[in-house]
């Protein structure tokens, strides 16, 4: 009944529930790129007999190429071959986030046309079918790192709050060290070193952002653990690990939860920015930070800028919306 009311609470805040279904719908969506934008046909009829390239590879020779290796779709012969015997249907968005389209007939990166509608890049690659790709690989990102940091640091916060003392005061001061390290140094030396990968990176911003909610979930433990059922508990005889997870923890997830939108929203702000500034993942991975750098070194292009700033501002701002919803849904003033 606490939940469903909590949630007419946040669908009250029209602008945060409208959000939620945008941000749902957008991520959804980006999580069957490879249906909307491929370079592989989703189905192929020839000589009679039905093939599905987007989920198996074929070999060029199949359709009277004159190679065994994976076919190019693309290929003037393979769409001749195909079109005398039968046909194939591409996706809306004809190109994969790496396919350089090697029949542009004008320099890249070119403008918005019939063919790529969002324009190419600096290396001919369709800008939709990059910021589709860039949009799952954010979103994915952004949640493990927030999910992993949030268990980790709740975790550290409760075993502060809850136990006091010398331990409070050990973790406390590690903490602020931790804090004060130059993390962008740091992100610099190790992109020298190691070539990023995407669980890589993962671990290395997670070294950083788990201090984000350990603070607040500290003080909710130093507030409640002296209150009279927390004492009673201890008298019954029940367990410091049982009172910390079945008693406090929920008391302490409330404040947290609302916190998490905004975690999300910082986590996609690093990759890009990462990206940026050529320390985050590979150029083979659809990166939205890449794209920003191409906005930024191809100013003739404001194709490129626009569409990618429309996105992130669009994406930071719908996780932003949707966190003051749940913010308020957990506003005990509200709650009748």
């Amino acid at each position: 009944m606490i939940i469903k009311e909590n949630f007419k609470i946040f669908k009250k805040n029209k602008r945060a529930y409208v959000s939620l279904l945008i941000f749902l719908f957008i991520f959804v969506l980006s999580l069957f790129s490879e249906l909307i934008a491929n370079d592989n046909p989703l189905i192929v009829k020839y000589k009679g007999n039905y093939y599905f390239p987007i989920f198996k590879v074929y070999a060029d020779n199949l359709w009277d190429g004159d190679f065994p290796s994976a076919t190019n779709y693309h290929d003037p012969i393979i769409k001749n071959n195909i079109k005398k015997h039968g046909w194939m249907i591409f996706p809306p968005v004809p190109y994969s986030f790496n396919t350089v389209d090697y029949e542009l007939d004008k320099a890249t990166p070119s403008n918005p046309d019939a063919t790529h509608w969002l324009g190419t890049d600096e290396e001919g690659r369709d800008v939709l079918a990059r910021i589709l790709y860039g949009i799952r690989l954010s979103v994915i990102f952004a949640f493990l790192l927030t999910l992993i940091s949030s268990v980790i640091g709740i975790a550290i916060g409760a075993i502060q709050g809850y136990f006091g003392g010398k331990i409070d005061l050990i973790f406390q001061r590690l903490i602020e060290i931790w804090d004060s390290l130059p993390q962008l140094f740091i992100l610099i030396i190790i992109a020298s070193v190691f070539l990023p990968t995407f669980w890589g990176l993962l671990l290395i911003l997670l070294l950083f952002s788990w201090t984000g909610l350990t603070g607040m979930v500290r003080a909710e433990f130093l507030r409640v653990r002296n209150f009279e059922y927390v004492k009673a508990a201890k008298v019954l005889g029940v367990s410091n690990w049982r009172i910390i997870y079945k008693h406090i923890l929920p008391n302490a997830l409330v404040t947290s939860v609302t916190f998490i939108p905004f975690i999300m929203a910082e986590a996609i702000t690093a990759l890009s920015a990462l990206d940026f500034l050529g320390l985050g993942l590979p150029s083979d991975y659809p990166s939205l930070g890449d794209l920003v750098r191409q906005g930024k070194d191809n100013l003739q292009a404001p194709w490129i800028g626009c569409s990618i700033f429309i996105v992130l501002s669009g994406l930071l701002s719908l996780l932003i919306f949707i966190g003051e919803g749940i913010r308020d849904m957990f506003d005990t003033r509200k709650i009748q």
